[in-house]
């Protein structure tokens, strides 16, 4: 059966509250390997700005009966969040998500969803705006628009970067990282890893995200997270846990900056079109 575009864009906003504790803020950072006191220890506790990630998650919506998604071809393509104010390190948060756009590439190539999650406070207050592209490689062929996709950053790989950073994963941190939230087997059960053609359990593409989201944060703004804007990657390739991730950054402007993120033990590419904005 096909799937359903007009049910999909028509629903309604799926609406999540949230009770964040300190420990879960904790527990991201654990997960995604910091062991900087700032984010790992209660005294005097900051939340790193990436948490935008698995604040109000509806989990994985994409099982949805009524949307008839090919759900077992889907794969996140790229992810964005934009900050407006620094998340407190504990609160309550409601995080409000809808499908904005459905991309047609046709019956061979899939379908791309635009997803966007709007996160507030009980309070009314606008803490940030997460915004996924999500490929539908089984969904193509509906009858819709071939445009409107997100054009991503280039990256002046021409030159050489400004600054890189290496950031070594832990064996666990898949383990840990899912305790966040995403609890999907392919990250843990090495038999639904094979299954998905992979020899091992991979890192969430989020985690990743995380990860290279404290080489900016320590690169660029002195690892104060209020100085942190917007952070936009596409992902390229799976970490594999245990695996070095090198970013490589490029200077732009003052307070915007490019960058590509590499497993230096495979030498391929994991996080491509980086774009991270910043108070300089």
């Amino acid at each position: 059966m096909a799937m359903n575009p007009e049910t999909l864009l028509g629903s309604l906003p799926i609406r999540i509250e949230q009770n964040w504790q300190e420990r879960d803020s904790i527990l991201y950072a654990l997960g995604v390997g910091s062991e900087d006191l700032d984010f790992v220890y209660e005294k005097g506790l900051k939340a790193l700005p990436t948490i935008a990630v698995v604040l109000g998650y509806p989990g994985f919506i994409w099982q949805n009966p009524e949307w008839n998604v090919d759900w077992k071809k889907v794969l996140h393509g790229e992810q964005s969040v934009i900050i407006h104010k620094p998340f407190p390190a504990k609160g309550q948060f409601i995080g409000e998500t809808r499908i904005t756009k459905l991309i047609d590439k046709g019956a061979e190539k899939g379908a791309i969803a635009m997803v966007e999650r709007r996160i507030v406070g009980d309070d009314g207050t606008h803490y940030a705006d997460v915004i996924a592209t999500i490929f539908l490689r089984g969904d193509g062929g509906f009858g819709g628009s071939p445009d409107g996709a997100p054009v991503p950053h280039k990256v002046p790989i021409e030159r050489a970067p400004d600054l890189t950073v290496d950031m070594p994963t832990a064996k666990n941190c898949a383990m840990i990282y899912r305790l966040s939230g995403d609890l999907n087997p392919l990250h843990i059960d090495p038999d639904v890893a094979q299954a998905g053609g992979f020899e091992r359990p991979i890192l969430h593409g989020l985690a990743t995200y995380g990860v290279v989201g404290r080489a900016l944060l320590s690169a660029l703004a002195d690892n104060d997270p209020s100085r942190v804007r917007q952070m936009d990657v596409r992902f390229s390739r799976p970490v594999e846990p245990g695996e070095t991730i090198r970013t490589d950054i490029w200077v732009e402007s003052d307070g915007k900056a490019a960058f590509q993120s590499t497993s230096i033990e495979r030498n391929v590419t994991v996080l491509s079109n980086g774009y991270f904005e910043f108070t300089a």
